[in-house]
């Protein structure tokens, strides 16, 4: 049974940093998926969740949507089934629940992770 976990959300300030963490336990071919953070704000729907960044199964090919490029950076490692979001001047805008997706295609619309977290909430106060 595949099991996403992510973690490091908060409440914070306008300006801080943050960094969220999703382990994939219960797939051994980790390396082998895309990676997708998506967050989803209250009142939208789970098709409605906005693709923030995603990284391909190697680490060397990187997609961000225009509002956090220069601000987020996504990563994984491998050897620990995990993939980050570092983020950086946090806006009042950013605030919603992140989720982590795992694909086997990558891609910017939910409809191709079949994995998901519970997701954890990034709450930016100005």
């Amino acid at each position: 049974q595949v099991q996403v976990e992510e973690s490091g959300g908060g409440l914070v300030q306008a300006g801080d940093s943050v960094m969220l963490s999703c382990v994939v336990s219960g797939r051994r071919t980790f390396d082998k998926y895309a990676m997708g953070w998506f967050r989803q704000v209250p009142g939208k729907e789970r098709e409605e969740r906005e693709c923030v960044a995603t990284i391909n199964y190697s680490g060397d090919t990187t997609y961000y949507t225009d509002s956090v490029k220069g601000r987020f950076t996504i990563s994984r490692d491998n050897a620990k089934n995990t993939v980050y979001l570092q983020m950086n001047n946090l806006k009042p805008e950013d605030t919603a629940v992140y989720y982590c997706g795992v694909s086997p295609f990558g891609g910017t619309t939910t409809d191709v992770y079949v994995d998901w977290g519970r997701g954890t909430l990034v709450n930016v106060s100005s």
